[in-house]
């Protein structure tokens, strides 16, 4: 039995760079937007310097979408990465990425090369949640 599914833009969250919601609920399932290094409380901010402060203000935009859902990172079950700079920018971002996750439950990842990104940042990450239940 499927239900219809819910758009969410969360109040507090980044605006969006484009045309989309910041996630989208189906039958228990929450696909989170990509999002961006871009501030919550300011969309004209510059982006933060380098791709280890853009890591943790991407996936503070993610906790802030999940937390507006009444979700948190432990019902997140997949992550994809975009990264524009990937054999320079892969292994800083990953120390990031990982401290936000208990080392025992790390999500299923996909981590992607990509020639660029919207408002030329160099990481973009989105989830797939699960609601309890």
């Amino acid at each position: 039995m499927s239900s219809t599914p819910a758009f969410w833009m969360i109040p507090g969250a980044p605006t969006p760079v484009g045309p989309f919601s910041h996630a989208t609920d189906a039958d228990g399932w929450v696909f989170l937007t990509g999002q961006m290094p871009t501030s919550p409380t300011d969309d004209a901010a510059p982006l933060p310097e380098g791709v280890v402060a853009q890591t943790r203000r991407v996936m503070d935009n993610l906790v802030l979408v999940l937390k507006g859902l009444d979700l948190g990172l432990q019902h997140v079950v997949a992550a994809r990465i975009f990264l524009t700079e990937f054999k320079r920018d892969y292994a800083a971002m990953n120390e990031i990425y990982r401290v936000y996750f208990p080392a025992d439950a790390l999500p299923a990842r996909t981590c992607i090369g990509v020639t660029a990104l919207a408002r030329d940042a160099l990481v973009e990450i989105d989830f797939i949640a699960r609601r309890p239940g």
